[in-house]
């Protein structure tokens, strides 16, 4: 499936953010300024992220007044949440989920 150059870069971010820390997901997200974010699963004994949670959090945090995409790259057949695209973004929102070598899965829309 092809994508607007701009979602590929997210899959590609997302991509690297997954394999730089061997983790089962990494996602990206980018703002209504064009500015992306990237995260990566994080599961510790006191704590749990998603990476498309985290990602969201991040854009929050620096600032960010809503969500154009995201990405989430996956391996296996996981569950995506999408509650804080939602929430953040609100309608509109594109989500690429992809597998760990890019391919894309399915094309999500909040």
């Amino acid at each position: 499936m092809d994508l607007p150059a701009e979602d590929a870069k997210l899959v590609t971010l997302a991509r690297s953010s997954r394999a730089r820390l061997q983790v089962a997901q990494g996602a990206a997200v980018r703002d209504l300024d064009g500015r992306t974010y990237t995260a990566a699963t994080v599961h510790l004994d006191t704590l749990r992220v998603s990476a498309l949670d985290l990602a969201v959090a991040m854009a929050v945090s620096s600032g960010a007044k809503g969500l154009e995409a995201a990405a989430l790259v996956t391996e296996g057949d996981v569950p995506v949440g999408l509650d804080s695209v939602i929430e953040f973004g609100g309608a509109g929102v594109t989500v690429v989920v992809a597998d760990p070598a890019g391919a894309v899965d399915t094309v999500l829309s909040t």
